[in-house]
């Protein structure tokens, strides 16, 4: 297998603003508790292809509900290569647990964004059949898997990502 990524964590206080956002009833020694018990993603199996991501936080989403999750990694990957995120396969299944953007793309150059390249999931519990799905912290949410791309022959594209959603079409 070729080793084409690396996940690390964003710093403290990238989490910490981030989290504070999304989640403001937490205090700060419980972003911080939080923050040293997240888990870098990896593969469950030899011969898994995705990478599981954890949550860093219990909660329970009701149907219809959805939750906005900074995850509190970032991945430095090659060029040439993309991270898609799509839901674990038992959550699709069993709840139809959906990420909001269908599958989200992380690129290469996401990694230098302002932000750290800090990567979000914003999931839907999205039953028909009245389940409630709960997690607690450390449980499996969404995967990752890398994909290599190539680019057309007359690609003369120069510029450069500073920042997440739509940062690209700017």
């Amino acid at each position: 297998m070729k080793k084409i990524a690396k996940f690390e964590k964003v710093s403290y206080n990238q989490f910490k603003n981030d989290f504070m956002d999304s989640f403001p009833q937490y205090n700060e020694k419980e972003v911080e508790e939080i923050y040293h018990s997240i888990q870098l993603p990896k593969r469950a199996t030899k011969g898994s292809a995705g990478y599981d991501f954890y949550s860093p936080i219990d909660f329970e989403l009701n149907p219809g509900q959805t939750i906005k999750i900074p995850t509190g990694i970032r991945v430095r990957i090659e060029n040439g290569w993309v991270l898609g995120l799509y839901p674990r396969s038992g959550l699709g299944f069993k709840y139809r647990l959906q990420l909001n953007n269908t599958v989200g793309i992380i690129d290469s150059d996401y990694y230098n964004s302002d932000n750290e390249g800090h990567m979000f999931v914003k999931l839907t519990n999205d039953s028909n059949e009245d389940k409630t799905l709960s997690l607690k912290a450390g449980q499996g949410m969404v995967q990752g898997i890398f994909f290599e791309f190539g680019i057309v022959e007359d690609d003369d594209v120069t510029e450069e990502r500073n920042g997440g959603f739509g940062s690209t079409t700017k």
